[in-house]
């Protein structure tokens, strides 16, 4: 009788496990959605923003700017344009943590906008088929590398002082070559930076991953959520621009 008490307890204890260890699962592939889904959303934003500035500030029929282009790219207001969004990045990390869901939200579309206005100069630089290109081509990239991040059963976030030294370097060099203007250089940098940027996508996609925890409230799962969206985000606009410098055809 005891054996038999025994094991029902068991089969019980192991129902009851596999139940958990279900409802955790769902929560962190619903965790995980959410976090994909405001990085797409962003992403979309950034695109129709960058798209529709390079609209209103380039006339197409006498290839010059407009008044708007001039301001955004000829005038003092550019560093206000390239700047802005690190200050968002800068605010976002900051505050996050005292925001809501929804506020934290409406803070990633702002950034999100304001990245696109800093990058509408690109359909200047670069052909409208090349960037259509090196889009999917970051597309089909990140995604494999998201996905390896997630299902790997390695721990990489060994990965990280390495990938966060070459990302410094990546800074620093591409300061230095403001001044400088070596292609040699930044070849080098476009390079160097497709690996950090392809090794974070994949070692984000990871921490984001343990961040989860099922105990969380919807105000902590929705933080979260919003601030691993803007890591992959950064990571995925980042890759985007190696790559365009590596294979972009310049107008």
């Amino acid at each position: 009788m005891a054996d038999y008490d025994n094991g029902g307890m068991t089969r019980t204890q192991g129902a009851v496990g596999r139940a958990a260890a279900h409802d955790i699962d769902e929560g962190l592939r619903s965790y995980m959605l959410r976090v994909y889904n405001y990085m797409a959303i962003g992403l979309a934003i950034t695109g129709v923003a960058a798209f529709g500035v390079h609209l209103l500030s380039f006339d197409a029929t006498t290839g010059s700017l407009t008044a708007l282009g001039s301001a955004l790219y000829l005038s003092p207001l550019k560093w206000v344009v390239m700047l802005a969004p690190l200050g968002m990045v800068f605010f976002l990390s900051a505050r996050v943590s005292k925001m809501s869901v929804g506020g934290a939200q409406l803070a990633f579309w702002i950034f999100a906008a304001l990245m696109g206005i800093s990058l509408s100069s690109i359909f200047m630089v670069y052909t409208g088929a090349s960037i259509t290109r090196v889009f999917f081509i970051t597309a089909a990239s990140f995604g494999g590398l998201s996905l390896f991040g997630y299902t790997t059963k390695k721990d990489i976030s060994g990965w990280g002082s390495f990938l966060f030294m070459g990302l410094i370097g990546i800074i620093l060099a591409s300061i230095v070559n403001i001044f400088l203007g070596s292609s040699a250089l930044q070849f080098a940098i476009s390079v160097i930076g497709v690996l950090v940027f392809a090794g974070l996508t994949a070692y984000d996609t990871q921490q984001i991953k343990e961040m989860y925890f099922e105990g969380d409230g919807a105000l902590a799962q929705g933080r979260k959520a919003i601030m691993g969206a803007l890591r992959l985000y950064l990571d995925f606009i980042n890759l985007f621009m190696m790559l365009l410098m590596l294979f972009g055809n310049r107008e």
